[in-house]
């Protein structure tokens, strides 16, 4: 058995084509432009690439994009002042500020600062209840992601096992959530799991996220189950001409056992920016308290 790759930049592209005609609807109909406000802090490389490429489709899809950029050594109040500000914005729908933040800043009090209306990465204490009690919360964008491209690959998942591995509250907790939403059966697995390859090997659905390199391997694996790779690491090549990027999953030996497998790159990742702009679509649509033209 080879695994059936998921092609998730493809998925990508086929949801921001979807949200750029629900934008339009949302113009023409309304008088309604969603805007997408991004705060980069410091000048990360990394950070500094995914704003961009953030901007760039937030554009592409019709919507306004605002960008902030502060210096590493702007001060948590000022800061906050500024998501005042843009709380305060009506032409603002989604508010995102890039993390990780420099160490003088604390995250919590930037996320709870961030009205929850505004939150589109999902992370604000009122969002996150939402979310665990199924009453309309806005998703963190890489569970909401991992979900899409599963059930696309699954359709019905009721009664499934899922085994979450990784329990951070970005990915790991809300992709519990989904999971028991959608029926399945759900175990989140740890640094402290005991015999984790074992119970691993019970998933009908794997998911992926503990952020190291190539951890699941190939006999960790059910025959034919869907495995989710949310992981994203750089490893040196074995020349020593520098790095390549992989996920948590050994890719070449799990492919040889798994049913359906999401690729690093090209799987998980296009879906995170994709996913942003879906959840700044539909604040936009709860703000002006608008029905959403098209499902996700």
């Amino acid at each position: 058995m080879v695994a059936e790759l998921i092609d998730g930049k493809g998925f990508a592209l086929g949801l921001r084509e979807r949200i750029a005609t629900y934008v339009t609807h949302l113009k023409a109909e309304h008088g309604v432009t969603p805007g997408l406000a991004v705060v980069l802090v410091g000048e990360d490389p990394a950070s500094q690439i995914y704003v961009r490429n953030k901007a760039k489709q937030t554009v592409e899809t019709g919507m306004n994009s605002f960008e902030h950029k502060l210096d590493v050594t702007v001060s948590e109040s000022q800061l906050l002042t500024l998501i005042g500000r843009l709380n305060a914005d009506p032409a603002v729908h989604g508010i995102l500020v890039q993390l990780p933040l420099p160490a003088h800043i604390s995250e919590k009090a930037v996320i709870e600062a961030i009205t929850p209306a505004k939150d589109v990465d999902g992370f604000h204490p009122e969002n996150v209840g939402r979310v665990a009690s199924g009453e309309g919360g806005i998703v963190p964008c890489t569970p909401m992601g991992s979900m899409m491209l599963i059930r696309h690959t699954l359709g019905d998942l009721s009664g499934l096992n899922a085994v979450v591995v990784g329990r951070s509250n970005i990915v790991g907790k809300p992709m519990a959530q989904l999971l028991l939403a959608q029926n399945c059966t759900v175990t989140v697995a740890h640094s402290r799991t005991r015999d984790l390859p074992a119970l691993a090997r019970s998933a009908d659905i794997l998911v992926a996220a503990v952020g190291r390199a190539e951890m699941v391997r190939g006999d960790w694996i059910k025959p034919g189950a869907c495995v989710i790779d949310v992981g994203i690491n750089r490893v040196e090549k074995a020349d020593g001409s520098g790095y390549r990027v992989v996920g948590d999953v050994a890719f070449d030996e799990v492919r040889e056992v798994a049913g359906s497998l999401t690729p690093v790159p090209g799987g998980v990742g296009p879906m995170t920016i994709a996913c942003l702009l879906a959840n700044t679509y539909l604040a936009a649509c709860r703000i002006h308290g608008l029905a959403t033209v098209g499902a996700f």
